[in-house]
This record gives C-alpha cells, structure tokens and sequence, in this order.
C-alpha cells in the first residue's frame, strides 16, 4: 500500500498542482478574445424578426387549411396531428415566448441608455406586443400577467398562470397606444438600418404598423367591446397626423428574405427547394368562389391544372387525386420566388377594416363603399392585375352591395399567404361560409367546423400542468370547445 501511494503520489501531486494553475486562470483561458461580451440590441432585434417570419410564415397547410385555402392532395389531412406535442405548433407557442424572452432582455441591457437605442427599443416593443397577439390569437388564454418572470428578483414565478383573452387585449392594445403617443411626441437618433429587416430602420413606418396593428385589434372585438373599439378606431382615424396608417403596397409590413441559402423565403424553400409543391393544392372552396366571381387574382394565388383550367381539391378526401397535376397549385408569386417575402399585414387590410367600421356606424372619414372600393384595388394591384380588370371586376361579382359580407369576402381572398390573419377572420365572421372541417377527420362528426384554437403544446402539460389544465377546462378535443373572446358565431361545435 505505502508503495502505491508513493507511486500515486508524484502524479497526484502534480495533477493537483495543474488543476489549481487551470482553476486560477480559468476564467481568462476560457474566454473568447474575439467574442461579443453581451449580444447588441440591433442583432436580438434582427434575430427576433427573421424568427417570426421563418415560424408563422413557414405555415402552408395547418392555418392555410383552416382559413379554407390549402389542403393537402398527397399525405391526406385527416386532422390528427391537432394534439399536444412540442412541434408544428408547440414551436410557434416556444418560438412567441422565446421572442419575447430575447426582447426583454434587449431591452433590459439597453435600459440604462434607453436614448442612445431609442428606436430599436421602439421596434422591440411593438414586436413584444405583436407576440402577445400572435399567441391569444392561437390559443386564446395564454401565460401573459406572470410570464417570462422567472428570475428571483422578478418574483421567481417558474409555473405562470394563464390570463383570459378578455384580459390581454386591453392590455396589449393600451401598451401599443403608448407606444403610439410616445412616437408621436419624437422618434430616436440611432440608426437601425439592416437589423430591421422590415422597414430597414424607418420609424415612419413603424408608427404606421404600430397604428395599423391597434386598428386590427379594434376591430375584431367590437362585436364584445364595442367602446373600446370605437374609442380607438376613431382617435386612429381621426388624427392621421398623429397615428398614421399603413396605407399603400409599398408600406406593407412584409419581411423579404435574400434567395441564396440558408436564407430562402419559407414556402419556396419547402415547395420549391425542399420539392414537396405537390404536397399541397388549392381548396375547392377557393378555387370554386374566385372561378364564381370572376376574381382576376385568381392567376395569382394559383396555377393551372394539366388541362389548363383552374380546379380545387377536397378537404380530407379519402386519397389525392390520381393525377397530382389535375389540381391547382399554389402560385408562383406565393410560392416560387427565393426572395419572396412574409406578409404581416397588407395595406388593404387597414381600407377593409375601414369599410367595416363605417358600417358600424363609427367616424372614420370615408365611408364605407369608398374604403371598400380602395381595398380592392390595393389587393389588385398587389397581385398584378391591371385597371380594367379591377373595373371590370367591381361593377360584377365585387360590386359594391352596403353588406359587410361583401367586405368579408373580398378581405379573404386579399389576405391568402397571410394565413393565421385569415383563419382569424373566419373564427370572426364566418367567412368563409363555405368552410369545412376535414371530411375524413378522426373525429367524425363530433365537431362541424374548423379548429378553434391551435393545441397547447405538451411543454405545458409536462412542465406547468395545474395552470393549462385550468386553462383547458372549457376545450374539447384539444382545439375546440370555448370560442375566442370574440368569435360569437353560433351553431358551430
């Protein structure tokens, strides 16, 4: 034994004597000389918008399916993956609270010179609040009030509850109102440039979004807060000056992607790229009512079947077609541009909106049908089409009627691609009407329409069960049973 000690004894001793010599210098050796010591404001900020972008935009199916646009014509949607699980949708519900996490702590490290990053910091909170819109827009009650609160001085709040949709508009619609009065008052100095990847640093812009996302909300809970939806539509629309509106194509708050990988736009890197187009064709209900009303888009959002007519596809058939070319693809402005883009909002929503709330009743100082007649031809123009057309086009089928559903209609077709802002509209209003669930769904005939919501993803049941179960209590089958706060349709189960 002695000898053995003597043997480990030098060894020992020397790795003892190495250890300590690391351990002294240990923080030194192992930092990077030519690493960042905290990440920039404007390089969170960038990241946050490209991830946005790559994560709701790089939906096709699932909320292109519930808007009633796209269906699926080989691998058929039978809708049973509208279950708990961390991907498709569990990664939008992380990538939302993941976003928010990276803003919050932009603008924790920059708040000690909040001025000198005035504008990035504007950028960041009104992305902050798109977030919390994403995420009641998709699950309804959702952790807001606790979240992202986790550290000790913070309240150590690891299990968050959830907050009711009621709850979350008013408070996300107030913060983007102070937001809005403080760029009214002075926009910043710093320079944004390329890490706004959207406006390229314009605050002009960014007040127009800001104004244009609070008109949107309004409006979709004036049929449940008609006050606070009057109040604002009306202080928007009444003082252009101060709470301007995204107003022409050119202003749309799109993300556009470079075309070179890794950076190809998300339906072109899966359709194109990725070579699965012919996974997915155009719902017979689209096709049927653009064909029904003449809609010149039409050449736009899709293409033409192998003999050259425009043709849609079941929901949920029991197989795709034998010929996969028998039906329409989505178009090759949508789908086969690299550099395409991501749309977040489109001016013509701001005109439809308009037209809506003048039907209300509301001051909004233009009235309904001139609104209406602006929107179309903004969504036009958008999709290439030219000025007889569009007359032509508005004095048939997309005539001018007084009837909010003939705004509807039309605000449908205008925001294909804009998918999760579409499936919204529906869950609003009902339109389409036409609409459906998939024939085949696993649940049979439980349920009669579209989901409601979007899963809570298993995260939530695994790590934080008390307060999703609490949340869940009113939903059925994972995505229906409680309506949105603001979806009052009846006869939908």
């Amino acid at each position: 034994m002695k000898s053995l000690l003597i043997k480990l004894g030098i060894p020992v001793f020397t790795s003892m004597i190495l250890i300590s010599g690391c351990t002294k210098n240990f923080e030194e050796i192992n930092t990077d000389p030519d690493a960042l010591a905290s990440v920039p404001a404007n390089n969170m900020l960038i990241n946050v918008l490209r991830n946005t972008a790559e994560s709701f935009g790089g939906d096709v199916d699932g909320y292109g399916t519930f808007a009633g646009y796209i269906v699926k014509i080989q691998y058929m949607d039978f809708m049973s993956g509208l279950i708990p699980t961390n991907n498709t949708y569990g990664n939008r519900w992380y990538n939302c609270y993941y976003n928010n996490t990276q803003i919050k702590d932009m603008l924790a490290s920059t708040e000690n010179k909040a001025e000198a990053f005035k504008n990035v910091r504007t950028i960041g909170r009104i992305w902050q609040n798109y977030m919390w819109f994403l995420l009641t827009e998709g699950w309804r009650d959702v952790p807001y009030s606790e979240a992202l609160k986790g550290l000790p001085e913070e309240g150590s709040v690891l299990l968050a509850k959830y907050d009711k949709q009621e709850d979350i508009y008013p408070a996300v619609m107030a913060d983007l109102k102070k937001i809005a009065d403080e760029m009214a008052a002075g926009i910043g100095t710093d320079e944004v440039g390329g890490s706004d990847i959207i406006y390229n640093g314009d605050m002009e812009m960014w007040k127009k979004f800001c104004n244009s996302l609070r008109l949107r909300m309004a409006l979709r809970i004036s049929a449940v807060s008609s006050s606070l939806a009057k109040s604002t539509i009306e202080e928007i629309a009444g003082n252009s000056s101060k709470y301007p509106l995204i107003e022409s194509n050119d202003e749309n708050c799109y993300v556009n992607f470079p075309g070179s990988l890794p950076y190809f736009e998300p339906w072109y890197n899966s359709g194109i790229y990725g070579k699965r187009i012919d996974n997915w064709g155009l719902s017979d209900i689209f096709i049927d009512h653009m064909l029904s009303t003449k809609d010149p888009r039409i050449g736009a959002v899709a293409q033409k079947t192998n003999d050259g007519t425009y043709k849609g596809y079941q929901n949920g058939a029991k197989s795709g077609p034998s010929v996969l070319r028998s039906v329409s693809w989505i178009g090759e402005k949508y789908m086969g541009d690299p550099a395409g883009f991501i749309p977040f909002y489109k001016s013509c929503e701001t005109y439809y909106s308009l037209a809506e709330a003048a039907m209300l009743g509301y001051n909004v100082g233009i009235t309904a049908k001139d609104a209406y007649e602006k929107a179309v031809n903004l969504s036009m123009q958008e999709n290439g089409i030219g000025t007889a057309d569009i007359q032509t086009y508005l004095s048939g089928a997309g005539k001018w009627n007084n009837t909010k559903e003939r705004i509807w209609w039309d605000m449908w077709i205008a925001l294909f691609k804009e998918n999760y802002e579409a499936w919204s509209l529906y869950r609003r209003t009902g339109v389409p009407t036409t609409n459906y669930p998939s024939l085949n769904s696993v649940y049979g005939s439980a349920h009669n329409d579209q989901p409601w919501r979007a899963p809570y993803p298993n995260s939530e049941y695994q790590n934080n069960k008390l307060n999703v179960e609490a949340a869940a209590i009113k939903v059925k089958d994972f995505v229906w049973g409680e309506q949105m706060w603001w979806d009052k349709r009846t006869g939908k189960f």
